[in-house]
């Protein structure tokens, strides 16, 4: 079958070839103008989808043949003709083309194989150079390390410890660590004044060695007692000390011996191993080689001069190397299918290398030398490898050339099908075109159609939100007033529908991106339990948000988004959870990971309302976060923070047969729920895209009847400066307000997990709280502590006998009572209404700013100045804006008219423009205006750049007030001009902060008009008449 494939292949690669040699050929014939440079089409449109690669480059091929004006051949009802022989000689060109092709062919893939196997050889042979040079090495260590030896105990001992009988036995059983090595002798130094009672001592006289070197003997006719003995001479180096293997060299003076005099000499002088030449062995013949150490006296400084160490020497340590035999067992220690001939060369004489080992008998003239290095500098040695058996026949190479050859030759007989394929390849190719093209316009459509229809919409509905805002403002009924709540609470639903499906739109385009900004996470939960604290009271749910004090109280990210995912998670929570409670927890991973104190058990005692939840750590058991060890499985910058936040609530839960499509956009868990409770199905998605954006990921554990909880982590910057870091761990509970500071309070709740979070917000006030699980155990506390926090579920049972226990004693002085509810119904209000001094009620959810202020009226503390400067932001904002002149620029009268209502509401005297260009004319300096509100699409010049150009304006004229050029009075009044102005949009996503900075504007609002939001930018430019004057 791969056979087949192969050939199919090859005949798709004829047959663009074929039709090239068509094209030359018919171009020659009608003697054509060569193809112009250019003349083909765009290469970018003939790109098409992946599935149609192969008709796209057919088809871009075409085009080049068809846009040049020539006509190929094609066998058809009418086919077009050309001369009579034109197909010969294409044939002829055809066959003689691929004869070269084929040719080159087989010489390329020969000249593969042959360096193949030259790097074949080349591996092998340098293999065993390597093993033979690397076991050389180890055995020329260890006779030195025994010449060392025998300097400390034979010459450095008196009487000596070593004999011969030692050395020999100490010789044989340690000669596997010399795997190279035939034997080794010791030869001592011995003057000529001490050979007589040297020979005495040793009871035999040093005899010559030069005799085997002139005439060699057989190991069967070696006679010690027939050698000579060694001439008169200065010095003498007689073998004292042998390996059983070489004892027949004891007695032997090594300097009597042309190569080893030589060898013993360079040995003593340098102070290293040297080798000789290769030369017979006495009594074996064989051919080899002596290493040579020179044993020196113990106190031998290291850099001694060739002279000290002549005098300072002993005697000289040899080894014999059999290199014959050494080589050969070598060879057999390796396995390969592939037999090759070894020959080892002492190339110190380059002209006359004298052969160690091998042979020269070889059918294979191939030939790879590696070089050996035995530590002698001097001596020179290396290894020539070959094959022994010739290269095989390229049996595969020349088939593949054949086949190549018989394939070109059968191309010809296709030549009708791949003409007519070429021309239904030629009209795919347009319909795809056209395609393509309808297919980039839709997306054009697309894309102008959300931006136009998304600013259609949005500025009728904030000219109704705006109206409605207003409205509020006057004096209307309480049905007129329900009814423009829920006219508002309309409109804000649809503007917020209008936000996920562009939100959708941006993230299937790519183009989301988020904000890096300095946030307050703590405060932005409070906000998010802010929006949902009604519809929680409601239903009578406990919700309640518990934040780690390991978590930093200031951050760096994209507050919206990160609220965007908190709003979605827990509005979910809210629409389909009519019991028990919603709980949200802000943790760092490395909390879950390295410590045991964070509770994520699911025991009904543990819980928050004291029903069952699902599993919160199967939320988060498939994140990449967390690997099988417990460990982090990816590293964090050193100024980055990876929080894990998970929404736990008791709902209906996830049915098992939707889990799986939970995340996917518009998608329902059934109709049923959409009927119940509506929504669009895209919040989820969206809030896993916008994880995915913070590096995070998100997941969920849901068990249907008894609740889910969805778990994500974020990835942001630590926004804490080091000054604030290091306050931020001797305290991580900085109190907000300075009269809550050291007070004390007990909290009655028979629920531990409800009771840990209840003292986690009164402990952010400073506030230390000790929880009981009853009135007894609070009456303890009557005399030591400020307040006493009971839960509603407490009251309702033991109200009565805690309230006659409390005030048994009317002259000491009891605490002030807190009741905590989840709502305000009938029975609590009837049970208040019946004591004398009811306690002050605080209605869930617990958020920091409406515990300061509920236990500031309770307990009757609190500054008023302070309370009156963080009063409602609608007064501080007439205080800013108040003789202010504001000028508003926007093309649409109905925005102009809620925004000039909005500011003449706060006391700011408002102009209107309905153009950038009447705003430029009237912001020419001199004016009178403090600031301005610029709407960013207009017609004829947008916001963007008429703030340009008033920037412009502003800078010519500090320039004039900088060089002293003639000024009018009205010029010279301010030193430098910088009018604040601030952009005005209905879409704050797209309106980002980097794009107002860019054009000069010094920030944006959004419409219609929040008093926060308002505040918020107009209180860094403006400041109070109080404080002007103070």
């Amino acid at each position: 079958m791969s056979l087949f494939h192969v050939v199919e292949f090859c005949l798709k690669i004829g047959q663009l070839f074929w039709m090239l040699c068509c094209w030359l050929v018919s171009w020659l014939i009608d003697d054509k103008s060569p193809l112009p440079v250019g003349s083909v089409g765009d290469p970018d449109k003939t790109k098409m989808k992946k599935n149609h690669h192969h008709h796209n480059k057919m088809c871009f091929f075409w085009n080049k043949i068809s846009t040049s004006g020539f006509k190929i051949p094609t066998f058809s009802l009418h086919p077009v003709r050309f001369g009579k022989n034109w197909w010969k000689k294409v044939v002829v060109a055809w066959v003689v083309l691929w004869v070269l092709i084929s040719f080159w062919t087989f010489c390329y893939f020969s000249s593969q194989a042959m360096d193949k196997r030259k790097e074949t050889l080349a591996s092998m042979c340098d293999e065993r150079a390597r093993m033979l040079q690397d076991q050389f090495n180890v055995s020329m260590n260890h006779v030195q390390a025994m010449s060392i030896l025998i300097s400390t105990f034979h010459h450095a001992k008196f009487p000596s410890a070593i004999d011969q009988r030692t050395f020999s036995e100490y010789t044989d059983r340690t000669s596997f660590e010399r795997p190279l090595t035939s034997g080794v002798a010791y030869a001592v130094r011995v003057l000529h004044s001490e050979r007589k009672e040297f020979e005495r001592q040793q009871g035999w006289i040093i005899r010559r060695m030069d005799s085997f070197e002139q005439k060699p003997v057989h190991k069967d006719e070696y006679n010690i007692e027939a050698l000579e003995p060694s001439p008169v001479q200065k010095e003498y180096a007689p073998v004292i000390f042998a390996q059983d293997t070489v004892s027949h060299v004891i007695s032997l003076d090594m300097l009597s011996g042309k190569e080893d005099r030589e060898n013993v000499l360079r040995a003593r002088k340098s102070g290293k191993g040297v080798l000789t030449a290769p030369f017979p062995l006495i009594k074996t013949n064989r051919l080899g080689v002596i290493l040579t150490f020179a044993v020196y006296k113990r106190d031998l400084p290291s850099n001694a001069t060739p002279k000290e160490r002549i005098e300072a020497t002993n005697g000289y340590l040899g080894g014999v190397f059999d290199i014959e035999s050494l080589v050969e067992n070598l060879l057999q220690q390796l396995a390969s299918k592939q037999t090759i001939l070894v020959n080892v060369y002492d190339t110190t004489n380059h002209s006359e290398p004298i052969s160690m080992y091998g042979s020269d008998v070889s059918a294979d003239g191939l030939e790879h030398v590696s070089p050996l290095n035995f530590g002698d500098p001097f001596r020179k040695h290396e290894m020539r490898c070959r094959f022994k058996q010739k290269p095989p026949w390229p049996v595969l190479t020349m088939v593949t050339s054949f086949c190549i050859l018989v394939i070109a030759l059968l191309i010809a007989h296709i030549f009708h099908a791949t003409m007519s394929r070429i021309q239904r390849v030629e009209e795919d190719c347009h319909k795809m075109k056209l395609l393509k093209k309808k297919a980039e316009a839709a997306d054009v459509a697309k894309s102008q159609f959300l931006a136009t229809v998304s600013h259609e919409i949005r500025t009728p509905m904030n000219g109704v939100l705006g109206m409605l805002h207003m409205l509020m403002d006057t004096e209307l009924d309480v049905t007129q007033q329900d009814y423009v709540r829920t006219a508002q609470a309309s409109g804000k639903a649809l503007v917020s529908l209008i936000n996920e499906v562009l939100d959708q739109a941006k993230i299937e385009s790519g183009k989301l991106e988020l904000e890096e900004v300095r946030f307050d996470l703590r405060g932005i939960l409070d906000d998010v339990l802010s929006l949902f604290s009604g519809k929680s009271q409601e239903k009578g749910l406990e919700l309640a948000v518990y934040i780690s004090d390991h978590v930093p109280e200031m951050l760096i990210g994209d507050p919206g988004r990160f609220r965007q995912i908190l709003t979605n998670l827990m509005g979910n929570s809210i629409k389909f959870t009519e019991k028990g409670h919603i709980f949200v927890t802000v943790h760092l991973v490395e909390e879950l990971l390295d410590s045991s104190d964070v509770e994520t058990s699911t025991s009904t005692e543990n819980t928050l309302s004291g029903l069952p939840v699902a599993d919160r750590q199967r939320s988060w058991q498939k994140f990449k976060s967390f690997s099988s060890s417990g460990h982090r499985s990816f590293a964090l910058a050193p100024s980055e923070i990876n929080l894990i936040v998970s929404v736990e609530d008791t709902g209906v839960g996830i049915p098992v047969e939707a889990q799986s499509r939970i995340f996917t956009p518009f998608m329902q868990v059934g109709p049923s729920i959409s009927r119940t409770h509506g929504g669009t199905g895209i919040g989820l998605s969206i809030s896993k895209c916008l994880v995915g954006l913070m590096k995070g990921e998100i997941g969920f554990s849901s068990i249907p009847k008894v609740g889910s909880t969805f778990t994500f982590t974020a990835v942001f910057a630590n926004g804490m400066h080091s000054s604030e870091r290091k306050s931020e761990l001797h305290n991580n509970n900085q109190p907000i307000l300075s009269e809550f500071k050291g007070m004390k309070a007990v909290l009655v709740d028979h629920k531990p997990a409800r009771g840990q979070v209840s003292r986690y917000h009164f402990q952010r006030l400073g506030i230390r709280v000790e929880i009981v699980s009853g009135v007894e155990q609070a009456l303890r506390f009557t005399t030591t502590v400020n307040i006493i926090l009971i839960e509603q579920e407490v009251w309702s049972k033991e109200a009565d006998v805690f309230i006659k226990k409390l005030q048994k004693d009317p002259l000491v002085h009891s605490p002030k009572l807190f009741l905590l509810a989840n709502s305000i119904d009938t029975s609590i209000s009837d049970s208040l209404r019946n004591i004398i001094d009811p306690p002050v009620l605080i209605v869930k959810p617990l958020r920091a700013s409406m515990l300061a202020a509920t236990l500031q009226r309770g307990l009757g503390i609190g500054n008023s100045e302070t309370s009156q400067q963080k009063g409602p932001p609608a007064l501080i904002l007439r205080n800013l804006l108040l003789g202010r002149k504001i000028l508003i620029v926007d093309d649409n009268n109905v925005n102009l008219r809620v925004a000039a209502g909005a500011l003449k509401k706060y006391g700011a005297d408002v102009v209107c423009a309905e153009s950038g260009v009447k705003a430029i004319s009237l912001l020419k300096p001199p004016h009178e205006f403090d600031a301005c509100f610029m709407d960013i699409q207009m017609p004829e010049m947008d916001g963007f750049e008429a703030t340009r150009r008033i920037r412009d304006m502003e800078e010519e004229m500090n320039e004039r007030n900088k060089t002293g050029e003639s000024l009018t009075v009205e010029e010279s009044n301010r030193t430098r001009w910088h009018l604040p102005v601030l952009a005005m949009t209905a879409d704050v996503i797209q309106a980002t902060h980097e794009e107002c900075l860019k054009c000069g504007m010094d920030g944006y609002v959004s419409k219609p008009f929040e008093a926060e939001q308002l505040y918020r930018e107009v209180s860094r430019f403006f400041s109070s008449p109080s404080d002007t004057e103070s």
